[in-house]
């Protein structure tokens, strides 16, 4: 948690921001945007795409609108008798069920030419009094609208009209009763939008009309046609649009019902969720408007021309029993809509989608409720991602989100589809792509440029493995001193000084580079030790640091043994050049030391300090005095396992007070011969002689000893039997040897 705290933080941070546009403290337009391209693609997706074969759209067509000489009826519009008689036909001949009007018949037909006549009747014919009589008993045949008003009565026919909303907006034609009075929801506030004008049908017409409906669709900020209001507000009382208005014609004209929430004290809302009307329940948004349940493209209905209807060409059982919408797909007539499904569509297909959707009981909801659900569903999403993807690797991170996207879209598309409820989906998606974009951002210029620095800072002192080990967690790694238990190697090449007088400085620089490079691949690439420094041809390096390792005095003494073998291979080279051999004596030491980036102002290096780092140093500086090629210290031999070790004396080094015990690896218990173990074992009891004073037993082990594997360190103990024989050390001597130069 605190390695992540600015990831969790940022992330929390916009977790708040889509929660705030969740409850509408504001709205980030993008996923407004993106919430109506989501909800279209759904709608797209989820279509049945099949023709209904219930609803019939009669089409004023360009076949419709061409000359009577060439088939048609003229231009819109008609004259009203030849709509007279297209309502004789739809009811006695083909016997629809109801027919609708997505036309406005707001201006008197004055087609006939009665209007002519009256005014000749009125002025230079007003003294004739046969033209009086005649225009008298022609009268009735020439009133168009009488007739088509007379057809109208007592069949269910449903007229159309529409609201305006302009300030100056006119009230032209005759309104139908309204569905709801005024006051019908008190002083609540429902979102039912409110109109100032009108232009609706004549009165003659409306009062023989069964009922009407407007055509309002409300078109969403984007010009996209999705929602029609099922209530519409002017002058306190409401309106039904013409699509609920055909259904409530077909099933005996069921009064509304609206259904307005109650939990209005706890939630802050007191909206109206439902229209109700007779069986049928339609789920209204905050606006009073239903989605429109589009079926599929142009063409989900049936179309006929309307002039073939007139002319008797179409046949009955495709009209019989129908619901039947006049309107028109003709460009000139200005009803073609953008809606989710096709950029140009015509308005007539938008009530019939509607009226199939009433009728089916499937129109989408969008509740109240899911201002609440889009709410935890942006919580839970954004505290697990905020919470998990700073664990994750990239791959798995990639995976998750990848996951929970295809997760939320699953529910999502399965509740739209089968449970007909619209949850928001784009809110949550962008959410989601964000947090994943931020984390892998994240990862890639902080965390890539704390890798980068841990790589700058460490990686010419460890191997490349374990810079990438740091670099997965930089901030665990720096540079600042601290006190850790760490194991320290120094090694040195013995008489290097004479190596460098026998070789010309070309190939003395060939000499010491070859030997620092496989000694330091020993210890970097081979036992993952950090590089101390070089001090001419001498090695520094110690285990434990940057990186913790519980096996550092292991690896340690490891590593000196395969310094070794490496040496005799490289003396092997040097000599193929006829260049000097080299020896060389490593000290390896453990314990507590001060590790860090330590030095002046001027220059400083990442390196280790303190009397175990001392003491390493005198080891290695003491393997020449016993002819041993490595020696270890007491704390060193207490850490390792599985490495044969010869026990060599116990010294009082310079500047240390407190004797040790310092030993000599041989090897791995595995590759040590049973001739070495038999001669340490003849050593110890040697050994123990010597530190028991009794120099013949001492002396004898050791002459035998020398002849079975002579060596400087038998020579050494022989040295100082002697030496004692003249200078008897005390009864209180403890076999300690104290050595007075570094």
């Amino acid at each position: 948690m605190k390695k992540n705290l600015n990831r969790i933080v940022i992330g929390i941070a916009i977790t708040v921001v889509f929660l705030m546009h969740a409850i509408y403290l504001f709205r980030l337009p993008l996923i407004d945007n993106l919430e109506a391209m989501v909800y279209d693609t759904r709608l797209r997706l989820t279509m049945p795409r099949t023709v209904d074969p219930r609803i019939v759209i009669l089409d004023i067509d360009e076949k419709s609108l061409l000359e009577r000489e060439k088939g048609g009826e003229g231009r819109w519009p008609w004259p009203r008798d030849r709509l007279a008689l297209l309502l004789d036909k739809l009811f006695d001949k083909y016997g629809i069920a109801v027919l609708g009007f997505d036309v406005v018949f707001a201006e008197r037909d004055e087609s006939s030419g009665i209007r002519v006549l009256e005014r000749l009747g009125q002025r230079e014919l007003r003294e004739v009094p046969q033209f009086q009589s005649v225009l008298e008993r022609v009268r009735p045949q020439l009133e168009y609208d009488d007739i088509f008003a007379r057809k109208m009565k007592d069949r269910p026919v449903v007229m159309g009209y529409v609201f305006l909303g302009d300030e100056a907006a006119s009230q032209k034609g005759m309104l139908p009763p309204p569905v709801l009075p005024a006051g019908t929801f008190g002083n609540r506030k429902v979102g039912v939008t409110s109109w100032t004008g009108y232009t609706a049908n004549l009165e003659r017409l409306q009062k023989a009309a069964h009922s009407a409906g407007h055509f309002n669709p409300l078109p969403d900020p984007d010009g996209i046609f999705r929602r029609v209001p099922m209530l519409v507000e002017f002058k306190n009382a409401y309106y039904e649009p013409l699509s609920l208005a055909m259904v409530r014609a077909v099933h005996g004209n069921p009064p509304i019902t609206p259904v307005v929430s109650e939990d209005g004290g706890d939630s802050g809302y007191s909206g109206l969720e439902w229209v109700k009307s007779g069986p049928f329940e339609i789920p209204v948004d905050d606006q009073a408007a239903a989605l429109v349940p589009y079926r599929g493209g142009k063409g989900s209905f049936r179309y006929f021309s309307l002039v073939d209807v007139l002319n008797e060409k179409v046949p009955v059982n495709a009209l019989r029993g129908k619901i039947v919408l006049v309107g028109t797909t003709a460009p000139g007539l200005l009803d073609l809509r953008a809606t989710p499904v096709d950029p140009v569509y015509p308005g007539v297909e938008i009530h019939a989608n509607l009226i199939a959707g009433i009728l089916d009981r499937n129109i989408k909801q969008r509740p109240p409720y899911v201002v609440g659900a889009e709410f935890v569903l942006l919580l839970a999403a954004g505290v697990v991602l905020t919470l998990l993807l700073p664990l994750l690797s990239p791959f798995k991170s990639m995976l998750f989100s990848a996951i929970a996207l295809i997760a939320v879209i699953a529910v999502n598309l399965s509740v739209f589809h089968y449970g007909n409820l619209v949850l928001p989906l784009a809110s949550g998606l962008v959410l989601i792509l964000v947090l994943f974009t931020f984390n892998m951002a994240y990862g890639f210029f902080v965390e890539a440029r704390g890798s980068r620095l841990i790589a700058g800072l460490f990686g010419q002192y460890v191997p490349p493995e374990l810079v990438e080990e740091m670099a997965r967690n930089p901030e665990q790694f720096n540079m600042a001193p601290r006190a850790e238990e760490l194991s320290v190697l120094f090694s040195d090449v013995r008489g290097f000084t004479t190596i460098s007088e026998s070789l010309s400085p070309e190939d003395l620089s060939v000499y010491i580079n070859d030997y620092l490079t496989t000694m330091s691949l020993v210890i970097r690439e081979g036992h993952r030790g950090t590089l101390d420094k070089y001090i001419g041809d001498a090695i520094m390096a110690f285990w434990g640091a940057p990186v913790a390792n519980k096996d550092h005095a292991q690896d340690a003494v490891l590593a000196a043994l395969d310094m070794m073998k490496q040496a005799k291979v490289l003396n092997e080279k040097f000599h193929a050049k006829g260049w000097p051999p080299f020896a060389i004596g490593i000290g390896v030491n453990s314990g507590t030391m001060r590790v860090g980036d330590m030095g002046s102002q001027i220059r400083k290096a990442y390196t280790v300090m303190g009397d175990a780092v001392n003491l390493g140093s005198r080891l290695e500086g003491i393997t020449k005095q016993y002819g041993a090629a490595i020696l270890i210290g007491q704390a060193t031999k207490d850490r390792i396992r599985g490495i044969v070790l010869r026990e060599i004396d116990l010294v009082q080094v310079k500047g240390k007070d407190e004797p040790i015990a310092i030993y000599e690896p041989l090897g791995l218990e595995a590759d040590v011969e049973q001739k070495m173990l038999d001669e340490i074992k003849l050593w110890n009891q040697a050994l123990r002689y010597y530190r028991a004073q009794d120099w013949d037993k001492a002396e004898l082990q050791l002459l035998n000893l020398q002849k079975v594997a002579p060596r400087v360190l038998y020579e050494v103990f022989l040295e100082r039997i002697a030496q004692f024989r003249r200078e008897p050390p005390g009864a209180d001597w403890t076999g300690v040897y104290k050595f007075d130069t570094k």
